[in-house]
């Protein structure tokens, strides 16, 4: 009964009241806080090392391809179909692999996405400096593309774990709802507030980290990640093969 009682977390309802519930282990907030540390790390990364772009994200590419075609550069605006389709491509595999793993595999598809970047990570690790850094670029493409559509809500509320433009939004609209209500005592609008700014901090403190392993170590820096990448392995795999073992066909909120 104990151990039930600290399963339990806390989600809205539709009537906007609490009720609890369990989360799943990969739904937790400490991993999308994680994720996102890993997501700063990487766009520190791919700046500094790899080309000057952050990949977590394609908003730019599209931006940058929509600005070749506009100067008649053809080649140039192709280029960029390479980062766009590698980042679509993600998203297409982990829509369409979370079924065969949980038939074939005792576990998860977020865990097995884990594994995914760690070998990912591990091999750029490998890739010299002198190489084309499409190389990089690209496979961060790949795996940042899974991970946001992989993990889309924790413990209930909607986050990105790539990328910080949404956080500093909803920062925005917390302020905003701060200020119509300070007067009124309405404060249920400060939990998530604090969670978006949690995130956004856990993202800036990535990049500061990344920045800084970047200077000492180079390309090898990206192998810092395995840290947090294997920790988070191991707590789901222990989850999916005990914790959670028989909660294996519960799909993640938000899917």
């Amino acid at each position: 009964m104990k151990r039930d009682k600290q399963r339990e977390g806390k989600s809205m309802t539709g009537t906007g009241k609490r009720s609890n519930t369990y989360f799943l282990m990969c739904e937790r907030k400490w991993v999308y806080h994680v994720l996102i540390v890993v997501a700063g790390f990487f766009g520190a990364y791919t700046y500094l090392l790899r080309g000057y772009v952050f990949c977590n994200a394609q908003t730019g590419n599209v931006v940058l391809m929509g600005m070749a075609l506009g100067s008649g550069k053809w080649g140039e605006a192709l280029y960029f179909l390479i980062p766009v389709t590698a980042y679509m491509m993600g998203a297409f595999v982990s829509e369409v692999l979370p079924n065969p793993i949980k038939r074939h595999l005792p576990i998860r598809w977020d865990t097995f996405l884990i594994a995914i970047e760690m070998a990912a990570v591990l091999a750029l690790g490998f890739v010299p400096m002198s190489a084309p850094v499409q190389i990089a670029q690209v496979t961060i493409n790949f795996i940042a593309s899974m991970q946001y559509n992989t993990f889309r809500q924790a413990e209930g509320v909607p986050m990105a774990t790539t990328f910080a433009t949404n956080h500093i939004r909803q920062i925005g609209i917390g302020l905003a709802k701060e200020a119509l209500h300070h007067r009124t005592g309405d404060k249920i609008h400060r939990k998530k507030l604090r969670e978006h700014f949690e995130m956004l901090v856990c993202f800036f403190i990535g990049a500061v980290v990344g920045t800084v392993m970047c200077n000492l170590i180079a390309e090898k820096a990206i192998w810092t990640t395995l840290l947090p990448f294997a920790f988070i392995f191991v707590v789901f795999l222990h989850a999916d093969l005990v914790e959670e073992k028989d909660m294996l066909d519960k799909k993640p909120s938000g899917h």
